[in-house]
């Protein structure tokens, strides 16, 4: 049983998930301020952030190989809790439920619901695509490898991921802060008794090893 030394308490994540979460957290608002920078001249001054363009240029991919091996480890740790099941799909149809605050009404999920599984594979398949066509316009390393034309298209494809990235992000944290007590638990470590039964039932169950009486 995941207990924490207070008994009302529930470990949920552990001190390397958190620091993990947060070096992938860190990570992307550094690359969303700098590719912001480089993506349009009116955001440009926000290469000031990182010492000027020059500067901005050289740290922007850097940045990326950093977040996308932090986010890898966050993967690695992760997957077998993001795969979708009956329920998810069920609570995904009725996730209107969740915003006018009746859950109860909702199937039981396990330690992620359908809503988070779905960001899950969104930042997998973005951050994917964010290294495979930022190793194709990284000019210093790659780019004399690929056509011209290839790497139009790997710039195209990297601002869409990028945009899909950002916008996922921020319904991420939205969520966050809508479901209270989540940015404890990645503060924290830990939710208490009544959060995970509410929000993550049949995680809870999983936890104290509690029959299913339904």
């Amino acid at each position: 049983m995941k207990y924490d030394e207070q008994p009302h308490l529930i470990k949920r994540y552990s001190a390397g998930e958190r620091t993990n979460h947060w070096i992938v957290a860190m990570s992307f608002v550094l690359l969303a301020l700098s590719g912001l920078a480089l993506f349009h001249p009116a955001m440009f001054w926000l290469s000031n952030l990182f010492g000027g363009g020059t500067w901005t240029r050289i740290l922007h991919p850097f940045l990326g190989v950093v977040m996308a091996v932090a986010f890898l480890l966050m993967v690695f740790r992760f997957w077998h809790h993001n795969l979708l099941s009956h329920n998810d799909r069920e609570w995904l149809a009725h996730a209107n439920e969740v915003l006018s605050n009746r859950e109860e009404r909702l199937p039981e999920v396990g330690r992620y619901n359908g809503g988070q599984k779905l960001l899950f594979f969104l930042m997998v398949i973005c951050v994917l695509l964010l290294l495979l066509t930022g190793l194709v316009i990284w000019r210093v390393y790659f780019s004399a490898w690929f056509s011209i034309d290839m790497i139009r298209l790997a710039s195209v494809l990297h601002a869409i991921a990028a945009f899909a990235l950002i916008c996922g992000i921020i319904i991420h944290i939205y969520a966050a802060l809508w479901v209270k007590g989540s940015v404890y638990a990645m503060t924290r470590g830990t939710v208490t008794r009544g959060w995970a039964w509410k929000h993550h039932r049949a995680w809870f169950r999983e936890v104290f090893r509690e029959p299913d009486k339904s």
